[in-house]
């Protein structure tokens, strides 16, 4: 019972992300602007990474890549905190917490990457 309980974390985690796919297409308008000003095409890099997302969500669920997936997320995230989150912090309560909720799910993609991905052959 308890083990297919945790095992369908596989699923759930991945799915997790459903969210962060939403927002980037729905509100893409907002997403773009946590962007720092110097990037250019905010509105691309907000719809590219939203794909990016999706793209890992699929790659999960199928079972194809998806270790693979799971470090270019962990990468995309700790990027976040950098380009988007440690510059605003000082200014925003609520990127400091995104920093750390961040920290958590780099946590989560790495352990999803080694202990859950299926595919394997990518990454050694």
């Amino acid at each position: 019972m308890i083990d297919n309980i945790t095992k369908a974390g596989r699923w759930i985690f991945p799915l997790s992300f459903l969210l962060y796919v939403g927002l980037h297409f729905a509100m893409a308008d907002m997403g773009a602007s946590f962007l720092p000003s110097w990037f250019l095409f905010p509105l691309f890099w907000n719809y590219f990474t939203g794909v990016c997302i999706l793209l890992f969500i699929v790659s999960c669920l199928i079972g194809k890549y998806d270790k693979l997936a799971a470090l270019l997320m962990a990468f995309y995230v700790l990027l976040t905190i950098f380009l988007i989150h440690i510059p605003r912090a000082a200014d925003s309560k609520n990127d400091m917490l995104n920093i750390f909720r961040n920290i958590m799910v780099i946590g989560g993609l790495l352990l999803y990457a080694n202990y859950a991905a299926k595919d394997k052959r990518i990454v050694n």
